[in-house]
């Protein structure tokens, strides 16, 4: 498997997983849920790290699409070298470092890393565009 395809499927668990520390925080606060949490959607409240883990979560999931659709087409057009994978591999751990730092609440450190993230998918369409 390529490095593009591995770090596809490494971003793909990672986004899948960053809902757990959400739901553990619900849990340590709430307890788990009952009947009438079924029956009524509203968020029960958190704390604030609790919000930033499910805005990490959120945020992940709107990043994948384009990422993904990237990697598989620069696998698909056999587009893949070293740039892509340097992309690929760049999006991977700044994704992970940005979850990071949003649950701990750092500040502008978030703000660097979303964007480096998004400079890794413009990287990785100008070399598959181009």
């Amino acid at each position: 498997m390529s490095v593009e395809l591995t770090y596809l499927a490494l971003t793909a668990l990672l986004t899948a997983s960053l809902w757990i520390p959400y739901i553990a925080c619900q849990v340590m606060t709430n307890g788990f849920l009952s009947g009438e949490n079924y029956v009524d959607p509203t968020p029960r409240p958190v704390p604030l790290w609790g919000l930033r883990a499910n805005r990490a979560h959120i945020n992940a999931v709107e990043a994948f699409a384009p990422f993904a659709a990237l990697v598989l087409i620069a696998h698909v057009a056999g587009k893949e070298n070293a740039m892509t994978a340097f992309w690929t591999m760049a999006f991977f751990w700044l994704r992970l470092a940005h979850a990071g730092v949003y649950w701990f609440a750092v500040p502008f450190v978030r703000t660097i890393l979303f964007t480096l993230g998004f400079v890794a998918v413009c990287g990785l369409a100008w070399s598959v565009l181009s």
